[in-house]
Protein backbone atom coordinates (compact mmCIF):
# COMPACT_ATOMS: atom_id res chain seq x y z
CA UNK A 1 0.00 0.00 0.00
CA UNK A 2 1.41 3.43 -0.90
CA UNK A 3 1.91 5.75 2.05
CA UNK A 4 1.86 9.15 0.40
CA UNK A 5 4.70 11.51 -0.31
CA UNK A 6 7.72 11.38 1.99
CA UNK A 7 11.40 12.14 1.89
CA UNK A 8 12.49 8.58 1.05
CA UNK A 9 11.38 5.61 -1.01
CA UNK A 10 11.71 3.07 1.81
CA UNK A 11 9.15 0.30 2.14
CA UNK A 12 6.63 0.23 4.95
CA UNK A 13 7.39 -3.28 6.16
CA UNK A 14 10.64 -5.01 7.06
CA UNK A 15 14.16 -4.08 8.10
CA UNK A 16 15.81 -1.01 6.61
CA UNK A 17 19.46 -0.40 5.74
CA UNK A 18 21.23 1.92 8.18
CA UNK A 19 21.83 4.47 5.41
CA UNK A 20 18.09 4.73 4.75
CA UNK A 21 17.23 4.86 8.45
CA UNK A 22 19.51 7.87 8.88
CA UNK A 23 17.39 9.86 6.41
CA UNK A 24 14.13 9.29 8.23
CA UNK A 25 12.33 11.59 10.65
CA UNK A 26 12.39 10.30 14.23
CA UNK A 27 9.16 10.81 16.18
CA UNK A 28 8.13 9.63 19.63
CA UNK A 29 4.87 7.69 19.91
CA UNK A 30 2.69 6.81 22.92
CA UNK A 31 -0.20 4.40 22.41
CA UNK A 32 -1.80 1.35 24.02
CA UNK A 33 -1.25 -2.04 22.44
CA UNK A 34 -4.05 -3.94 20.78
CA UNK A 35 -4.23 -6.03 17.60
CA UNK A 36 -4.85 -2.88 15.53
CA UNK A 37 -1.90 -0.89 16.88
CA UNK A 38 0.66 -3.62 17.62
CA UNK A 39 1.94 -3.88 14.00
CA UNK A 40 3.05 -0.25 14.25
CA UNK A 41 4.41 -0.63 17.78
CA UNK A 42 6.56 -3.63 16.89
CA UNK A 43 7.72 -2.22 13.55
CA UNK A 44 5.93 -4.74 11.34
CA UNK A 45 4.41 -1.71 9.65
CA UNK A 46 6.35 1.56 9.60
CA UNK A 47 5.05 4.90 8.31
CA UNK A 48 7.04 5.91 5.27
CA UNK A 49 9.85 8.35 6.06
CA UNK A 50 9.42 8.01 9.84
CA UNK A 51 11.17 6.13 12.62
CA UNK A 52 8.94 5.79 15.66
CA UNK A 53 10.36 5.64 19.17
CA UNK A 54 7.42 3.89 20.77
CA UNK A 55 6.11 3.72 24.34
CA UNK A 56 3.23 1.42 25.25
CA UNK A 57 1.23 3.26 27.93
CA UNK A 58 -2.27 2.92 29.36
CA UNK A 59 -4.44 5.53 27.60
CA UNK A 60 -5.55 7.62 30.59
CA UNK A 61 -1.93 8.14 31.61
CA UNK A 62 -0.92 9.02 28.05
CA UNK A 63 -3.67 11.62 27.80
CA UNK A 64 -2.72 13.28 31.06
CA UNK A 65 0.97 13.37 30.18
CA UNK A 66 0.23 14.84 26.75
CA UNK A 67 -2.24 17.43 28.00
CA UNK A 68 -0.01 18.41 30.91
CA UNK A 69 3.51 18.06 29.51
CA UNK A 70 3.23 17.42 25.73
CA UNK A 71 5.84 14.66 26.03
CA UNK A 72 5.29 12.76 22.76
CA UNK A 73 5.23 13.83 19.11
CA UNK A 74 2.40 11.43 18.25
CA UNK A 75 -0.05 9.77 20.60
CA UNK A 76 -3.41 8.26 21.27
CA UNK A 77 -5.81 10.90 22.60
CA UNK A 78 -9.22 10.99 24.23
CA UNK A 79 -11.70 12.13 21.57
CA UNK A 80 -13.45 14.30 24.15
CA UNK A 81 -10.16 15.93 25.20
CA UNK A 82 -9.28 16.44 21.52
CA UNK A 83 -12.55 18.27 20.90
CA UNK A 84 -11.97 20.44 23.97
CA UNK A 85 -8.47 21.27 22.72
CA UNK A 86 -9.67 22.20 19.26
CA UNK A 87 -12.58 24.20 20.66
CA UNK A 88 -10.35 26.08 23.08
CA UNK A 89 -6.97 27.76 23.05
CA UNK A 90 -4.70 24.69 23.00
CA UNK A 91 -3.17 24.74 19.52
CA UNK A 92 -0.29 22.33 20.15
CA UNK A 93 -1.86 19.43 18.29
CA UNK A 94 -3.58 18.30 15.11
CA UNK A 95 -6.12 15.48 15.23
CA UNK A 96 -5.68 12.30 13.20
CA UNK A 97 -8.79 10.21 12.33
CA UNK A 98 -7.20 7.04 13.66
CA UNK A 99 -9.46 5.38 16.24
CA UNK A 100 -7.65 2.75 18.35
CA UNK A 101 -10.63 1.81 20.56
CA UNK A 102 -14.41 1.88 20.49
CA UNK A 103 -17.04 0.21 22.66
CA UNK A 104 -20.70 0.39 23.64
CA UNK A 105 -19.87 2.41 26.74
CA UNK A 106 -23.32 2.60 28.29
CA UNK A 107 -23.18 -1.16 28.80
CA UNK A 108 -20.31 -0.59 31.27
CA UNK A 109 -22.48 1.09 33.92
CA UNK A 110 -22.28 -0.75 37.25
CA UNK A 111 -24.79 -0.42 40.08
CA UNK A 112 -25.13 -1.62 43.66
CA UNK A 113 -27.64 -4.46 43.80
CA UNK A 114 -29.29 -2.91 46.87
CA UNK A 115 -29.66 0.53 45.25
CA UNK A 116 -32.93 -0.45 43.51
CA UNK A 117 -31.66 0.71 40.11
CA UNK A 118 -33.47 -1.46 37.60
CA UNK A 119 -33.32 0.72 34.50
CA UNK A 120 -31.38 3.79 33.32
CA UNK A 121 -34.17 6.16 34.39
CA UNK A 122 -33.56 5.03 37.99
CA UNK A 123 -30.21 6.87 37.95
CA UNK A 124 -32.02 10.17 38.48
CA UNK A 125 -31.03 11.67 41.82
CA UNK A 126 -28.33 9.06 42.40
CA UNK A 127 -24.69 9.33 43.46
CA UNK A 128 -22.72 8.23 40.42
CA UNK A 129 -18.98 7.64 40.16
CA UNK A 130 -16.87 8.59 37.15
CA UNK A 131 -13.09 8.37 36.79
CA UNK A 132 -13.01 11.60 34.74
CA UNK A 133 -16.13 13.63 34.01
CA UNK A 134 -14.96 14.83 30.60
CA UNK A 135 -13.62 11.48 29.35
CA UNK A 136 -15.13 10.15 26.14
CA UNK A 137 -16.70 7.02 27.63
CA UNK A 138 -18.61 9.20 30.10
CA UNK A 139 -19.56 11.60 27.29
CA UNK A 140 -21.15 8.77 25.29
CA UNK A 141 -22.94 7.28 28.31
CA UNK A 142 -24.41 10.63 29.36
CA UNK A 143 -25.56 11.19 25.77
CA UNK A 144 -27.22 7.78 25.76
CA UNK A 145 -28.94 8.43 29.10
CA UNK A 146 -30.23 11.82 28.00
CA UNK A 147 -31.44 10.93 24.52
CA UNK A 148 -32.91 7.49 25.21
CA UNK A 149 -34.12 7.82 28.81
CA UNK A 150 -34.41 11.55 29.54
CA UNK A 151 -31.74 11.41 32.28
CA UNK A 152 -29.73 14.62 32.00
CA UNK A 153 -26.30 15.13 33.57
CA UNK A 154 -27.99 17.63 35.89
CA UNK A 155 -30.20 14.80 37.21
CA UNK A 156 -27.28 12.91 38.77
CA UNK A 157 -24.69 13.75 41.40
CA UNK A 158 -21.22 12.87 40.11
CA UNK A 159 -18.17 11.85 42.12
CA UNK A 160 -14.91 12.08 40.19
CA UNK A 161 -11.94 9.88 41.12
CA UNK A 162 -9.00 11.61 39.42
CA UNK A 163 -7.65 14.57 41.35
CA UNK A 164 -6.87 17.97 39.87
CA UNK A 165 -3.13 17.29 39.65
CA UNK A 166 -3.56 14.04 37.70
CA UNK A 167 -6.67 14.56 35.59
CA UNK A 168 -7.43 15.68 32.07
CA UNK A 169 -9.73 18.24 33.66
CA UNK A 170 -6.88 19.71 35.69
CA UNK A 171 -4.62 19.81 32.65
CA UNK A 172 -7.27 21.50 30.50
CA UNK A 173 -8.73 23.88 33.09
CA UNK A 174 -12.16 22.26 33.14
CA UNK A 175 -15.01 23.63 35.25
CA UNK A 176 -18.40 21.90 35.63
CA UNK A 177 -21.15 23.01 33.24
CA UNK A 178 -24.03 25.00 34.80
CA UNK A 179 -26.28 22.87 36.95
CA UNK A 180 -23.94 19.85 36.98
CA UNK A 181 -22.70 18.67 40.38
CA UNK A 182 -19.22 17.14 40.39
CA UNK A 183 -17.74 16.18 43.75
CA UNK A 184 -14.08 15.26 44.18
CA UNK A 185 -13.44 11.83 45.68
CA UNK A 186 -10.95 12.37 48.54
CA UNK A 187 -7.42 10.90 48.26
CA UNK A 188 -8.08 8.15 50.80
CA UNK A 189 -11.02 6.80 48.79
CA UNK A 190 -11.76 5.75 45.22
CA UNK A 191 -14.74 4.59 43.18
CA UNK A 192 -14.22 0.98 44.24
CA UNK A 193 -14.15 1.65 47.97
CA UNK A 194 -17.08 4.07 47.75
CA UNK A 195 -19.17 1.54 45.83
CA UNK A 196 -18.38 -1.10 48.44
CA UNK A 197 -19.26 1.25 51.30
CA UNK A 198 -22.58 2.26 49.74
CA UNK A 199 -21.36 5.85 49.32
CA UNK A 200 -22.03 5.56 45.59
CA UNK A 201 -25.09 4.00 44.00
CA UNK A 202 -23.55 3.47 40.58
CA UNK A 203 -20.55 4.28 38.40
CA UNK A 204 -20.67 5.25 34.73
CA UNK A 205 -17.57 3.16 34.14
CA UNK A 206 -14.86 1.62 36.23
CA UNK A 207 -11.11 1.56 35.59
CA UNK A 208 -9.06 -0.86 37.66
CA UNK A 209 -5.56 -0.11 36.47
CA UNK A 210 -2.23 0.71 38.08
CA UNK A 211 -1.12 3.96 36.46
CA UNK A 212 -0.45 7.59 37.34
CA UNK A 213 -4.07 8.77 37.21
CA UNK A 214 -6.39 5.87 38.15
CA UNK A 215 -6.37 4.43 41.66
CA UNK A 216 -9.24 1.92 42.08
CA UNK A 217 -8.13 -1.66 42.79
CA UNK A 218 -11.22 -3.66 43.84
CA UNK A 219 -12.65 -6.11 41.30
CA UNK A 220 -16.20 -4.78 41.10
CA UNK A 221 -17.25 -6.82 38.07
CA UNK A 222 -17.19 -10.12 39.93
CA UNK A 223 -18.32 -8.81 43.32
CA UNK A 224 -21.68 -10.24 44.46
CA UNK A 225 -22.94 -6.83 45.63
CA UNK A 226 -22.38 -5.20 42.22
CA UNK A 227 -24.19 -5.79 38.93
CA UNK A 228 -24.16 -4.30 35.43
CA UNK A 229 -27.04 -1.93 34.75
CA UNK A 230 -27.87 -4.06 31.72
CA UNK A 231 -28.13 -7.76 32.61
CA UNK A 232 -27.14 -8.64 29.03
CA UNK A 233 -24.50 -6.06 28.03
CA UNK A 234 -23.75 -7.73 24.69
CA UNK A 235 -27.43 -7.88 23.79
CA UNK A 236 -27.87 -4.23 24.74
CA UNK A 237 -24.89 -3.25 22.56
CA UNK A 238 -26.45 -5.07 19.61
CA UNK A 239 -29.80 -3.38 20.25
CA UNK A 240 -28.15 0.05 20.40
CA UNK A 241 -26.22 -0.54 17.18
CA UNK A 242 -29.31 -1.70 15.31
CA UNK A 243 -31.24 1.32 16.58
CA UNK A 244 -28.58 3.97 15.91
CA UNK A 245 -26.05 2.48 13.48
CA UNK A 246 -23.30 3.78 15.78
CA UNK A 247 -20.32 1.99 17.27
CA UNK A 248 -19.03 4.75 19.59
CA UNK A 249 -15.43 5.93 19.20
CA UNK A 250 -13.37 6.40 22.33
CA UNK A 251 -9.90 7.52 21.24
CA UNK A 252 -8.38 9.31 18.27
CA UNK A 253 -4.74 10.31 17.73
CA UNK A 254 -2.78 13.56 17.64
CA UNK A 255 0.44 14.77 16.09
CA UNK A 256 2.39 17.79 17.24
CA UNK A 257 1.27 20.77 15.13
CA UNK A 258 4.79 22.18 14.73
CA UNK A 259 5.96 18.90 13.21
CA UNK A 260 3.00 18.67 10.83
CA UNK A 261 3.52 22.26 9.70
CA UNK A 262 7.23 21.68 9.05
CA UNK A 263 6.71 18.23 7.46
CA UNK A 264 3.14 18.16 6.05
CA UNK A 265 3.63 14.68 4.60
CA UNK A 266 3.83 13.26 8.13
CA UNK A 267 0.05 13.45 8.65
CA UNK A 268 -1.06 11.09 5.90
CA UNK A 269 1.98 8.84 6.25
CA UNK A 270 1.03 8.22 9.88
CA UNK A 271 -2.63 7.78 8.99
CA UNK A 272 -1.85 5.27 6.25
CA UNK A 273 0.43 3.24 8.51
CA UNK A 274 -2.29 2.81 11.12
CA UNK A 275 -4.84 2.10 8.40
CA UNK A 276 -2.62 -0.69 7.09
CA UNK A 277 -2.10 -2.01 10.65
CA UNK A 278 -5.89 -2.14 11.05
CA UNK A 279 -6.20 -4.01 7.74
CA UNK A 280 -3.49 -6.44 8.84
CA UNK A 281 -5.39 -7.13 12.07
CA UNK A 282 -8.50 -7.86 10.01
CA UNK A 283 -6.60 -10.25 7.74
CA UNK A 284 -5.15 -12.08 10.74
CA UNK A 285 -8.58 -12.31 12.34
CA UNK A 286 -10.14 -13.86 9.25
CA UNK A 287 -7.17 -16.21 8.82
CA UNK A 288 -7.66 -17.49 12.36
CA UNK A 289 -11.35 -17.95 11.66
CA UNK A 290 -10.64 -19.99 8.53
CA UNK A 291 -9.06 -22.66 10.72
CA UNK A 292 -12.20 -22.88 12.87
CA UNK A 293 -14.54 -22.78 9.88
CA UNK A 294 -12.63 -25.66 8.27
CA UNK A 295 -13.53 -27.91 11.20
CA UNK A 296 -17.20 -27.67 10.35
CA UNK A 297 -17.97 -26.95 14.00
CA UNK A 298 -18.69 -23.27 13.33
CA UNK A 299 -21.87 -22.34 11.40
CA UNK A 300 -21.01 -21.47 7.77
CA UNK A 301 -22.88 -18.17 8.02
CA UNK A 302 -20.24 -17.03 10.52
CA UNK A 303 -17.83 -16.53 7.61
CA UNK A 304 -19.61 -13.48 6.19
CA UNK A 305 -20.11 -12.02 9.66
CA UNK A 306 -16.52 -12.37 10.82
CA UNK A 307 -15.14 -11.00 7.55
CA UNK A 308 -17.01 -7.72 8.01
CA UNK A 309 -14.71 -5.13 9.64
CA UNK A 310 -16.29 -3.41 12.63
CA UNK A 311 -13.62 -0.76 13.17
CA UNK A 312 -12.32 1.51 10.42
CA UNK A 313 -10.21 4.65 10.41
CA UNK A 314 -10.88 7.84 8.48
CA UNK A 315 -13.63 10.44 8.29
CA UNK A 316 -16.01 8.90 5.73
CA UNK A 317 -16.66 5.63 7.59
CA UNK A 318 -17.15 7.41 10.92
CA UNK A 319 -18.83 10.72 10.09
CA UNK A 320 -22.11 10.06 11.91
CA UNK A 321 -20.36 8.80 15.06
CA UNK A 322 -17.93 11.75 15.10
CA UNK A 323 -20.64 14.35 14.50
CA UNK A 324 -22.74 12.81 17.28
CA UNK A 325 -19.78 13.00 19.68
CA UNK A 326 -19.31 16.67 18.75
CA UNK A 327 -23.03 17.29 19.35
CA UNK A 328 -22.89 15.60 22.77
CA UNK A 329 -19.78 17.61 23.71
CA UNK A 330 -21.58 20.89 22.98
CA UNK A 331 -24.83 19.72 24.54
CA UNK A 332 -23.07 18.72 27.75
CA UNK A 333 -21.16 22.00 28.02
CA UNK A 334 -17.71 20.59 27.31
CA UNK A 335 -17.25 22.72 24.19
CA UNK A 336 -18.69 26.16 23.48
CA UNK A 337 -20.12 25.07 20.11
CA UNK A 338 -20.65 21.97 18.04
CA UNK A 339 -17.31 21.66 16.29
CA UNK A 340 -17.26 20.76 12.59
CA UNK A 341 -15.00 17.83 11.82
CA UNK A 342 -12.56 20.00 9.88
CA UNK A 343 -11.95 21.92 13.10
CA UNK A 344 -11.03 18.69 14.91
CA UNK A 345 -8.90 16.80 12.39
CA UNK A 346 -5.97 17.79 10.16
CA UNK A 347 -7.15 19.30 6.84
CA UNK A 348 -5.31 16.70 4.74
CA UNK A 349 -7.31 13.89 6.39
CA UNK A 350 -10.78 15.21 5.58
CA UNK A 351 -11.10 13.06 2.44
CA UNK A 352 -10.06 9.84 4.16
Amino acid sequence: MPYGIGPTLTTSVGARPRSETAKRLELSLAIASNPRTQPVLDGTIAPQGIDLVSSTIFPSETFWRQLKFAEFDVSEMSLSALMRMMGGSDDRWLGLPVFPTRYFFHTWVLVRRDANIRMPADLKGRRVGVPEYQQTAALWTRGFLQHEFGVRPQDMQFWMERDVAHSHAGAQGFTPPPGVTINQIPPDKNIGTMMMAGELDATLLYIRENNLVDRSTIDLWSHPDIAPLFADPIGEGIRYYKATGMFPINHAMVVRRQIAEKHPWVVLNLFNAFKEANALADRMRTAHMEYHLATGLVPPEARSIIQRPVAQHGIAANRIVLETAAEYSFEQGLTASKLPLDAIFAPSTMDT
